[in-house]
């Protein structure tokens, strides 16, 4: 006879109450962020595939104005919406006070900045570049959507706000789809392969806008960022790494479109 499988470490007792109410807790922030995404870009990948024109056709775009023409309005709709963006990484923060411990429990903290700054570069490097084939390669087949990261104008403040967009998305998604994640459904007795799972199949659903290669991308993605995490037993390397991507994709498209023929620009 097979022996029953242990429950993680730090799993709480079976039908305690903290158990049910971190389930209900762990549904509520999802819902205010990034599960509400999932949902979202899934009707936006059945709108585009629905649609009389090809998926390679059609543009998903980021980081778009808010208000053309009036580049200081614009500039507060990009400000609020990256305020906006960090909200339920506070919330997460103010749980896990109420929990007695704090966001250092997932590793997300300025205690290592060389060590996670050199590490993030390193897996920064290595998943940036193939995601960019993978895009390509995707487009190219015609199962996604052309992705347009920048439609700021041309002012003083693009590449500061495309860099602050790129760090509020990865501080929201690694801390959330990763730490926070991980963490309570370890907790909820989750064995390590289903966690995995659970979070990379998350990461990549708030992506399918893009198309199918925005979806298996981010799922790799999110199943190397899940190891490299119960490796090292902090969020913050995979914070910077997600950042370096963002900001390489953001920034050298707003610098590079329409000057390099291999960027698709829509």
């Amino acid at each position: 006879m097979i022996a029953p499988a242990e429950p993680p470490a730090d799993a709480l007792p079976q039908g305690s109450p903290a158990r049910r109410l971190f389930g209900a807790e762990l549904l509520i922030v999802l819902g205010l962020s990034l599960g509400a995404s999932g949902v979202g870009a899934v009707i936006s990948f059945v709108d585009s595939l629905t649609r009389p024109v090809a998926l390679g056709q059609q543009i998903a775009p980021l980081n778009s104005s808010a208000a053309p023409g009036r580049p200081w309005l614009d500039l507060a709709y990009q400000l609020y919406y990256i305020g906006r963006g960090l909200m339920p990484v506070l919330l997460v923060g103010y749980l896990l006070v109420r929990e007695g411990t704090s966001l250092r429990v997932l590793g997300f903290d300025l205690r290592r900045k060389l060590g996670d700054l050199g590490r993030g570069a390193a897996v920064a490097a290595v998943i940036g570049g193939s995601g960019l084939l993978l895009y390509l390669g995707s487009r190219a087949a015609g199962v996604n959507l052309t992705v347009v990261p920048s439609g700021l104008p041309d002012v003083w403040w693009r590449i500061p706000v495309l860099i602050g967009s790129a760090w509020q998305n990865a501080i929201l998604e690694e801390v959330i789809v990763l730490g926070y994640l991980l963490r309570r459904l370890e907790q909820r007795g989750w064995g390590w392969p289903a966690a995995l799972v659970a979070s990379s199949v998350l990461r990549g659903s708030y992506h399918l806008y893009q198309g199918v290669g925005g979806l298996v991308g981010n799922m790799v993605m999110g199943a190397v960022f899940c190891l490299l995490y119960r490796r090292w037993g902090r969020v913050m390397p995979l914070v910077v790494a997600h950042a370096l991507i963002d900001t390489a994709a953001f920034v050298g498209y707003a610098l590079l479109a329409g000057h390099v023929s291999w960027l698709p620009t829509g």
